[in-house]
């Protein structure tokens, strides 16, 4: 994959160093705080190292002058279903609180829907935590479709 500049903005692969400075964006609310660690964990870079080799897995990074402002994972699912069409499933994006406010979140996801067709996807989705109603409204003003109830088993 190449990295790609959009309007001062360069959308790239992240690499390990990138590790520490997107799990302090995961970290950066109350439902991250409660749920993430130590960013120099060796958890995370072990789970760095399986997503960064997996070709159905990219963890983008969105940067600005240098520094990390953004993040997303973009995982690309088979299925049989719309006669075996695949699709991009984003998740964990996030800005830094430094940059919220910049539109940088649209530009991501614009980015990613891009990235999703250019490789033929049929379909782009994602969830949010039902207690996110901003980033609800913000999916809503993309064009996105709460049309599924998610559910989840934690283990």
């Amino acid at each position: 994959m190449e990295s790609h500049y959009v309007l001062s903005l360069l959308f790239r692969r992240a690499r390990a160093q990138d590790v520490p400075a997107i799990v302090a964006m995961l970290a950066d609310d109350p439902l991250g705080a409660a749920r993430e660690g130590d960013p120099n964990d060796e958890r995370y870079l072990a789970a760095f190292e399986r997503i960064d080799t997996d070709p159905y897995d990219e963890l983008i990074v969105a940067e600005r002058d240098g520094k990390v402002v953004g993040t997303m994972q973009l995982t690309y699912l088979a299925g049989l279903s719309r006669l075996g069409a695949e699709r991009c499933q984003i998740e964990a994006v996030r800005v830094s609180a430094a940059h919220r406010g910049e539109g940088l979140g649209r530009k991501m996801i614009a980015w990613g829907i891009d990235r999703a067709r250019a490789r033929g996807c049929a379909m782009v989705q994602l969830t949010s935590d039902k207690s996110r109603t901003d980033a609800h409204r913000f999916y809503d003003s993309l064009g996105f479709v709460a049309s599924h109830e998610g559910y989840k088993l934690a283990l």
